[in-house]
């Protein structure tokens, strides 16, 4: 009987999800829903901060519906509904309304939305207050709306206001215009329906209201449309026919599913840009963000170079409108691109800049490596104005095009690309690629035109950047050179840059002195001796350095190479021991001393197996596990004396401490070289009780890539960091390189360059962080870093590039064209030449069963090139029997992820050594254990390679996998032992 109890409540529910997806807060709700584990509950979460809130909905709503819950789970459900502010949704679970007050609700909901331009301009935080005193908000809703408010402003704290209010039980309307009488907004009051001269009870039913609404909007000016704004119409045109036929709608429209639900943060961003802008109908840019755009508006191809913050992809929202608006004047087709080189960025444009602004008049969708797509890129291309999307996404569908694939994106079908961080369009680079493919086009389109044929069609393109660099210049000369090579590369007729724009921030660099003593390093570099002793080993730099890591590194390969296991098992926990050297000088002993411990649980944990396997431990591992166990007592003694600390953490700890203590609002970024110590600084400042005392608030945000063995951020991570470092409930920002550029962070007063100087690009962005007044610079020096040497050079390189940058823009145009299209034309001899080399390189004529793989640890043979199949042209899997047996599976929350076709399920290692060789990959209903190259030697035709890291650079094509006989085979294969 309860079972088809539940059923009948999951029915309601699916039923009803269209409605509920519209009025459950998933934030507050979640917080209540104790029949749900905590793992799903933090999906929801973190949906929440992807996706948006209607999204987020749906995907609670499918796992209240389609899991197993204990007894008295839909009462739960309604009950979580009502203490997370969704009473109306729990409304329509237990007493459904009328159709009359759901269609009155709807018109109110409606009116929102029309007049939420002009709305914004309330007092949000007094209409907030008294809106929770006549019960209208929840408490969470108040403390929500008014942090908005106080970080954000009064346009967007009152977005979210408006967003909240419209999921209240009915009736919300007329208590929502007694509120806006109340705190003295005449105007929106009569707006919105209120009577000058008469006022409803709050308990009064609303057809009368929406009736005057009705007859009001009949003679307002309607400056919010769903649908672009007729080209005809006039701006300042009154506009009765269109307010009647939204009235007329308003009457007898059924709220119903719409094709894509609009993610709630989505809705708010536009809301937000109706704050700003009511009319949305022009971007205002400042006179030099003007004057800089301006050859893009008449149609050519530049490079802005404008310094960061100072609003360049605002100056690309503008040009983008303005291109799209005269292609259509014209009546042309206009397609636009935005390439970024990182995913949270497309997130970020697209939220922040792009749809805020066009959205009205356009239609923008984003696309990365993050999207579970549900149709093909190419057709994303087709349905829309504006797209914005990781560059290699556009790379891959151009190759299908240029394949003969229908589901490709051919140059020609767009008509502006906009490329953000430019400066990466060199060599090898995948904005390189994309114009490689243009330039090789454009002078194919000269001969075309001689030939009195049609030439193809090609975008305009628009680079933006904060610093072009000048690359391995040591002289002027070359930096120019290498500027106008980008330029070329961008087929850019112009640099546009404002020399004197830049305001450089007060710069200190604090240099740090030797340890007098170092015993914890002593004994580790001790410990190496050994080693280097056991696997007669002669290294030719000093330990704890970086050139000793890339010798180190070496070694391995090529013992791995040479299936020499003592060698290249010592030169992989050699490296772990330097790595720990480079810690120590960096961070705190005890933290280099975690990072061993880790390391050698981790080893420890691979020798692991089921009961019934037994893994091999070689006498060269035992005799690494003991001499780590002869040390361990001694370095955890040593690593508790305060001491024999480096000096340049107590010299940032001093410089916090000076930053936080004398500003009344600090907020700062802390660069640091690997995620390892990001993580662990602001670990040490958590929990150091001094920065405490003054407010010091920390987080860090590290890389997505998983290249570290440091588990990467994803993408939602890294957003609700830099969210809360936004809203202030952060303020000190620790951050490898991911955040030097693109990312959206907010002004800083202070940034500090801990241990790290690569390039001056990174030096102009990093500076760029600090926009706020009186805001300083201040680089770090540590041990064997050279940072403070780096920095000066980098200071002559920035000099040396701005006075390229002034020269460049001197050339007379017909001198600066005839050096572009000289780097163009060698650019692309270059590339037939590589191309003509690689085919040469190429093992054409192997087939995949000449490649052999070996277990990388153990020498162990694997299988051959043609056991393994290619998933998606990107997941390489061997299904057959024979592997299975030999390896184990192991559990690995860091690998678990689930997407649209496939979900990761663990880690598959060698049976005999332990060795980790890739992950096991659920796709469509099949176990596939897919592999991962770095883990093995590869053996083509006798030659064998260990320097493999991914799989691309193997230059053998494996056959695509074959679905439908595996499945058939599976099938059978059961079949066959049911009838046993």
């Amino acid at each position: 009987m309860a079972s088809n109890t539940d059923e009948i409540h999951k029915n309601l529910i699916d039923c009803l999800r269209p409605r509920l997806q519209e009025f459950i807060t998933v934030e507050q709700v979640v917080n209540y829903l104790h029949f749900i584990e905590p793992a799903k509950k933090e999906q929801i979460r973190q949906k929440v901060g992807t996706d948006g809130n209607v999204i987020a909905a749906n995907f609670l709503l499918d796992i209240v519906i389609n899991e197993q819950h204990t007894v008295g789970w839909f009462r739960a459900f309604v009950d979580a509904l009502i203490h997370g502010g969704s009473e109306h949704a729990a409304d329509y679970l237990v007493n459904a309304p009328s159709p009359e007050v759901e269609a009155e609700n709807d018109y109110c909901v409606r009116l929102i939305d029309l007049l939420a331009p002009s709305l914004a301009n309330m007092k949000t935080k007094e209409v907030c207050i008294e809106c929770y005193s006549k019960e209208l908000l929840t408490t969470d809703d108040k403390e929500q709306i008014l942090a908005k408010t106080k970080n954000n402003g009064n346009g967007i704290g009152a977005v979210e206001l408006l967003s909240r209010i419209v999921k209240r039980p009915p009736g919300w309307f007329s208590t929502f215009l007694e509120v806006l009488r109340d705190t003295e907004h005449k105007d929106l009051y009569e707006l919105t329906g209120g009577s000058p001269t008469e006022t409803q009870e709050p308990g009064d039913k609303q057809p009368e209201a929406a009736a005057e609404i009705c007859e009001s909007l009949k003679s307002m000016e309607i400056t919010a449309t769903e649908e672009p704004q007729d080209e005809s119409t006039e701006p300042g045109d009154k506009q009765p026919e269109a307010a009647a036929e939204i009235c007329e709608s308003l009457k007898s429209m059924e709220i119903t599913d719409t094709e894509e639900p609009q993610d709630e943060s989505t809705a708010g961003s536009d809301m937000a840009a109706a704050a700003r802008d009511p009319e949305l109908a022009e971007i205002v840019l400042r006179e030099y963000q003007m004057d800089v755009a301006r050859p893009a508006l008449e149609g050519k191809n530049i490079i802005i170079c404008l310094p960061t913050g100072s609003g360049k992809t605002r100056v690309a929202v503008y040009i983008t409108k303005k291109h799209l608006d005269s292609r259509r004047e014209e009546g042309k087709p206009g397609k636009v691109v935005i390439l970024v080189n990182k995913i949270p960025l497309v997130e970020q444009h697209y939220s922040k800049e792009f749809l805020p602004f066009l959205k009205p008049t356009y239609k923008v969708e984003r696309v990365s490596g993050d999207s579970q797509l549900k149709i093909s890129f190419a057709k994303i291309v087709k349905k829309n104005d504006i797209i914005i999307c990781t560059a290699q996404i556009l790379e891959n569908y151009l190759e299908r095009a240029n394949d003969g694939d229908d589901e490709g994106v051919n140059l020609s079908d767009l008509t502006l690309i906009v490329i953000d961080e430019c400066h990466h369009t060199q060599k090898g680079g995948v904005y390189n690629h994309i114009m490689m493919r243009y330039l090789k086009q454009k002078h194919r389109n000269k001969r075309l035109i001689k030939e009195q044929k049609q030439p193809v069609s090609l975008p305009q393109i628009l680079g933006l950047t904060a610093s072009p660099g000048v690359g391995k210049a040591t002289k002027m000369e070359k930096a120019e050179e290498h500027i106008l090579r980008i330029c070329a590369n961008l087929d850019a007729s112009k640099i546009m840059s404002l020399g004197d724009f830049k305001k450089d921030p007060r710069k200190t660099i604090l240099t740090v002195e030797d340890r007098k003593q170092d015993p914890f390093g002593d004994v580790i570099k001790k410990i190496m001796s050994v080693i280097h002793q056991h696997a007669q080993l002669s290294p030719t730099c000093d330990l704890g350095s970086q050139n000793y890591e890339q010798w180190v590194v070496q070694k391995e390969r090529q013992a791995a190479k040479e299936e020499d296991q003592v060698v290249r098992v010592c030169a992989e926990y050699l490296r772990q021991y330097n790595d720990s050297l480079l810690l120590s000088n960096t961070i705190r002993m005890c933290d280099a001393l975690t990072y061993l411990n880790n390391h050698y649980k981790e080893q420890i944990k691979k020798k692991t197996a089921p009961e019934e396997e037994k893994i091999q431990i070689t006498a060269t591992e035992r005799f690494l596990f003991n001499l780590f166990k002869e040390n361990k007592e001694e370095l955890e003694r040593l690593a508790k004396i305060p001491e024999y600390e480096n000096d340049s953490l107590s010299k940032l700890r001093m410089r916090i401490l000076q930053e936080f203590s004398t500003r009344d609002e600090a907020r700062g970024i802390i660069f640091t070289k690997t995620r390892h110590s990001a993580i662990t600084l602001s670990q040490w400042i958590q929990e150091n009780p001094k920065f405490a005392d003054i407010g010091v608030k920390p987080s860090h945000v590290i890389g997505g890539g998983d290249q570290s063995d440091v588990k990467p951020m994803t993408a939602a991570e890294q957003k609700d960091v830099l969210k809360k470092f936004s809203t202030g409930e952060v303020n000190l920002l620790i951050a490898t390189t991911v955040a030097e550029e693109g990312l959206d962070i907010p002004a800083c007063n202070f940034v500090i360059r801990y241990g790290l100087v690569t390039n001056e690009i990174a030096m102009i962005q990093s500076q760029g962080r600090g926009r706020a007044e009186d805001s300083t610079y201040i680089v770090v020096d540590v041990k064997n870093s050279g940072v403070a040497e780096k920095e000066c050079v980098n200071e002559y390189r920035e000099g040396m590039m701005i006075k390229a940058i002034k020269k460049i823009r001197a050339l007379k145009q017909a001198d600066y064209d005839k050096q572009i299209t000289e780097f163009q034309i060698q650019a692309i001899m270059e590339e037939k030449v590589r191309q003509t080399k690689q085919n040469q390189k190429a093992f054409k004529d192997e087939s995949p069963s000449a490649v052999k793989f070996s277990c990388r640890h153990c020498t162990k043979a694997v299988c051959t090139g043609d056991e393994i199949h290619i998933i998606e042209k990107m997941h390489r899997v061997n299904v057959t029997p024979q592997f299975r047996k030999l390896f184990i599976q192991k559990e690995n929350t860091a690998l678990q992820e689930r997407l649209l076709d496939y979900e990761t399920n663990g880690s598959i290692a060698c049976k005999d050594c332990g060795q980790l060789w890739g992950s096991m990959m659920m796709y469509r209903g099949i176990e596939c254990p897919c592999l991962n190259v770095k883990n093995f030697v590869v053996n083509i035709s006798g030659k064998k390679y260990s320097n493999f890291t991914k799989w691309n650079e193997l230059p053998i094509k494996f056959p695509a996998f074959d679905y439908i006989e595996h499945a058939s085979l599976m099938v059978q294969n059961m079949d066959d032992e049911e009838s046993v």
